[in-house]
């Protein structure tokens, strides 16, 4: 149960590798483990600012960034963040046993712990300056009146910091009572700002009131407007970006790691948010984002009502989680319809629109510059995807394979299985360990985006480069081991 999902293994199908040259993969991994050491060195003791991380870092340090323009203050939340380097040092915890990395983990959830606000959860960035920090409501810090104090979980932003502070939780068999608090604090408010219906927001800053947020079923509002209403959002119930998704997986696991039944409860009570959210025909999949009534609604310029390709596919996929988690053939009841239709939308370059108009099916887009609505997909937008990958066959794929499963399987214990030593694995970790400098880095070509006139931000150390190398070599330690 522990880190179930922290290593990631992508060797399955690989040819495994001989039993031979023993010296030569004695040699492999003393290699891989110094490299591990070094790297993780370079990245607690050079980059990061109180345990904790940016997206991107120009190679002299001297420029940083995380979604936005950063300096040597501050820290990111949303992946690839603090919280994402922090489960990178758990996998290399759990592959070498070595508690140099449970430290270093440590330390990131320490900076998360400072950066919690009041609200529960977190913004998307943490400011350890102390004069900007007093623009924040941080727990932590003394109060200041009118200071900001509205959680986020978009972009999985306070639903990876609430992970991470688990699994270290459980790591350090919660023994450390600053994360335990912590943690406990953050689900507890999860918990109280869980809609009557079980959906979730975009953001927020206390709970809702009850009377102003009805539990009814989705359906089609009598008309919308194509013109942009300029509108708060941050209350909507939010499937975009995987809102709703990432904070039923992190109740699922917090329930896994504590084992009370509250947590297990309110992701069930969202996964019947999704059954109520999905669209009536002709069009029974799921918006982005439902107003209080139901409705799909606007949210930013470029996001319109409308029925989704995107993140129907994800919510999707959200309802085999919820089966596998729990067996009740509820979750799987909506799927033949919304596999149907979203068949029947296909692009004729075999895609799915993000967008489909209200009842007429018709792909919606955006114009570049203005953010008019149109029918024509001949001048979208480039910051923003507008057409969607088709995975829907995938997911009938699953769908009929849990359907035929006998339902007792599900309850049985899952194994993990340990990594295998394959000639992919060895050879992608041969790479990772050449290109790691002498000074514990992944220098690559790049580009920091808010600094783009400036030549010394053309060569960059990437956060996300980091992660997966910490990764590869993990997997390939617990692999030879």
């Amino acid at each position: 149960m522990m880190h179930r999902m922290i290593i990631a293994v992508a060797v399955a199908g690989m040819s495994l590798l001989p039993r031979t040259a023993p010296a030569g993969q004695a040699a492999m991994k003393e290699q891989a483990t110094q490299a591990l050491r070094r790297a993780t060195d370079f990245f607690r003791n050079e980059v990061s600012t109180e345990g904790g991380y940016l997206w991107r870092y120009s190679e002299d340090l001297t420029l940083r960034e995380g979604e936005g323009k950063a300096n040597n203050t501050i820290i990111w939340v949303q992946p690839p963040g603090t919280p994402s380097v922090g489960m990178a040092y758990l996998a290399a915890y759990e592959a070498t046993g070595e508690s140099y990395y449970l430290d270093a983990a440590r330390d990131a959830a320490y900076a998360l712990v400072k950066g919690q606000l009041r609200s529960g959860g977190w913004d998307y960035r943490i400011e350890f300056d102390p004069k900007r920090r007093q623009r924040y409501a941080y727990r932590v810090d003394s109060h200041k009146e009118g200071a900001r104090n509205v959680s986020t979980m978009d972009d999985d932003n306070t639903q990876s910091a609430i992970r991470l502070l688990m699994h270290v939780d459980q790591a350090l068999d919660f023994k450390d009572p600053r994360i335990h608090e912590a943690v406990e604090f953050a689900l507890s408010v999860l918990l109280k700002v869980q809609y009557p219906n079980g959906a979730w927001p975009q953001r927020f800053s206390a709970p809702p009131d009850p009377a102003k947020f009805p539990v009814k079923k989705a359906c089609y509002p009598h008309s919308w407007s194509w013109t942009f209403p300029e509108r708060d959002y941050k209350s909507f119930y939010t499937f975009n970006d995987d809102t709703i998704a990432d904070t039923i997986t992190t109740m699922l696991e917090a329930f896994d790691i504590y084992g009370d039944t509250r947590y297990r409860a309110a992701a069930e009570k969202a996964g019947d948010f999704i059954i109520l959210a999905q669209m009536p025909e002709p069009q029974p999949a799921w918006a982005q984002q439902y107003n209080a009534d139901m409705h799909p609604s606007w949210a930013r310029k470029f996001e319109p009502p409308a029925v989704t390709g995107g993140e129907s596919q994800g919510v999707m996929r959200t309802l085999l989680t919820l089966y596998r988690a729990t067996g009740k053939q509820k979750y799987l009841e909506p799927l033949p319809r919304a596999i149907a239709y979203l068949r029947r939308s296909r692009l004729p370059d075999g895609r799915l629109a993000r967008f489909y108009e209200l009842k007429t099916n018709k792909p919606l887009y955006l114009t570049r510059g203005d953010y008019r609505v149109t029918y024509s997909d001949a001048d979208m937008p480039t910051h923003y995807s507008f057409k969607s990958a088709y995975g829907i066959e995938a997911i009938a794929r699953e769908y009929e394979s849990l359907r035929a499963m006998d339902p007792a399987e599900l309850k049985q214990p899952k194994k993990i299985p340990r990594p295998r030593l394959t000639e992919d694995l060895t050879a992608r970790t041969r790479a990772v360990i050449n290109n790691l400098d002498e000074q514990g880095r992944w220098i690559e070509d790049g580009q920091l985006r808010n600094d783009a006139e400036d030549d010394s931000a053309r060569r960059v150390i990437d956060s996300r480069t980091f992660i997966s190398n910490v990764r590869t070599l993990s997997t390939y330690l617990a692999a030879a081991r």
